[in-house]
């Protein structure tokens, strides 16, 4: 797979995730897809699956009025592909960690994709 075929995978899948269009995050997806999301170096979310993966997303859209993952650095490896990305959201509900509705979150973090048979086979998000 090339490096070009890597960058349009995973562009698609973070303009997807902009634009709150699940449909459109599944595409280049395996079918056997694993998401991780680690916090603070804490594992706080891990998913197989790409039923998994939509239900979950399905189930956060609503938490936010809008959200932006802005790429800032892309490095290709043999099999992955590592993203710098700036985040920032709005909340549109009171969360049980404290954070309200209208609350702004912006931070800084890093996603790394790996592929499996031309689709993005592992996602981590590390923030």
């Amino acid at each position: 797979m090339t490096d070009e075929t890597k960058k349009n995978m995973v562009e698609n899948y973070v303009r997807a995730y902009n634009d709150f269009d699940i449909a459109r995050m599944l595409t280049d997806l395996h079918d056997r897809i694993i998401f991780k999301n680690i916090s603070n170096g804490e594992l706080t979310l891990e998913l197989e699956g790409i039923e998994a993966f939509r239900e979950q997303a399905e189930q956060v859209v609503d938490f936010f009025t809008e959200r932006e993952q802005k790429i800032k650095n892309m490095v290709f490896s043999e099999d992955g592909c590592e993203i710098d990305i700036d985040y920032r959201a709005t909340l549109a509900a009171d969360l049980p960690n404290g954070l309200k509705a209208g609350d702004k979150i912006e931070l800084k973090g890093k996603s790394i994709f790996r592929f499996t048979d031309g689709k993005i086979s592992e996602i981590q998000d590390l923030s």
